[in-house]
């Protein structure tokens, strides 16, 4: 079956301004860390990238290690974008990470020069492509001085492999480290992806006050604290959910009767706002100006359309939020 992009795909979709950037990525973008490896149903791939492009999604991230097996997601995402969307690739933001390991030996993990350059070399490969927009250091690494690791992201963007060099996992002291490394070499550090939620608070502790500075965007990933922060758990934990899954990275005991006390109580808030908790949770991590966008997965198309629905109500009372944080307060001591 042929796929022809939905003609209003750009109707209702909100685009932000990624730092004090050109680029504008939408509210909502769609991870492929779970659900797009070679344990998962193709068409199923399939369905939930095209249900995404026609809501306006046209940000979609990888990383050279999901799966799985690791690779395999950027296998099939290479699959469905040249089968399904190579006429739209000019209206497609494609990222990809390296930092964890990936390969056996020294030269398959952390920050080195060697490892991130090769890696991209081979995540082209797999997914088909000359280029990625963005191409991001996964994570820090304190034995790798950090101006080799930004001096290979600088690389990537000056060879033409990427667009856009980008950052995750960092700290509020690492983040200012890096950024300034990345000026000196010319090439601006574009967007940090941390995660937060509800649930992650850290970032708030300096870290989005630092992106601000440096005109730094931010993606959030984990917004939904891996589903726990859906109403999927509310009445246990379902058989088809990725607390039950074996290669998931949420585990049965982050089902807690703490966590499911306040995912309650958070459905509580919700509802009278018309909201699901996903809706509720994913809104209030787009509350703060300075961030571009939250990063979502879905396993079908249905948490496609739900989460994107959330844009529709992304105001917050003082009363709500203090609320909010009432119900927070005790994950955070």
């Amino acid at each position: 079956m042929s796929y022809a992009p939905a003609n209003s795909r750009y109707d209702s979709m909100q685009y932000r301004r990624c730092g004090r950037s050109g680029l504008l990525l939408p509210a909502i973008s769609l991870g492929l860390w779970h659900n797009f490896g070679g344990v998962d149903s193709f068409e199923n791939c399939r369905a939930v990238l095209w249900r995404a492009f026609d809501l306006g999604i046209t940000h979609f991230d990888l990383a050279n290690n999901y799966g799985p097996p690791p690779g395999s997601a950027e296998e099939n995402f290479g699959r469905i974008l040249h089968s399904d969307f190579a006429a739209h690739r000019d209206e497609l933001i494609i990222s990809t990470k390296a930092g964890w390991q990936m390969w056996a030996g020294p030269y398959g993990d952390w920050g080195s020069r060697k490892y991130l350059l090769a890696s991209l070399d081979q995540s082209l490969k797999r997914m088909k492509l000359e280029y990625v927009d963005i191409f991001y250091s996964h994570r820090p690494d304190p034995q790798t001085p950090i101006e080799e690791t930004m001096s290979a992201l600088d690389h990537a963007v000056r060879s033409g492999k990427a667009l856009y060099a980008g950052i995750s996992s960092y700290d509020a002291a690492q983040t200012e480290a890096a950024a300034n490394v990345l000026r000196r070499l010319g090439t601006p550090c574009l967007i940090h992806q941390p995660k937060y939620s509800m649930f992650e608070r850290n970032i708030e502790s300096g870290l989005l006050d630092v992106l601000e500075k440096e005109g730094i965007g931010c993606i959030a990933f984990c917004p939904l604290a891996q589903g726990l922060l859906t109403n999927r758990y509310l009445n246990g934990i379902p058989s088809d959910s990725r607390a039950n899954k074996p290669h998931g990275f949420l585990k049965r005991n982050d089902v807690s009767e703490r966590r499911l006390a306040q995912v309650h109580a958070l459905n509580g808030l919700a509802e009278p706002r018309g909201q699901s908790v996903a809706q509720l949770a994913l809104a209030w991590v787009l509350r703060d100006a300075r961030m571009t966008s939250a990063l979502i997965g879905a396993s079908r198309v249905e948490q496609v359309e739900q989460n994107v629905a959330a844009l529709g109500n992304l105001r917050f009372t003082s009363g709500e939020l203090a609320k909010i944080d009432a119900i927070l307060a005790p994950a955070r001591a």
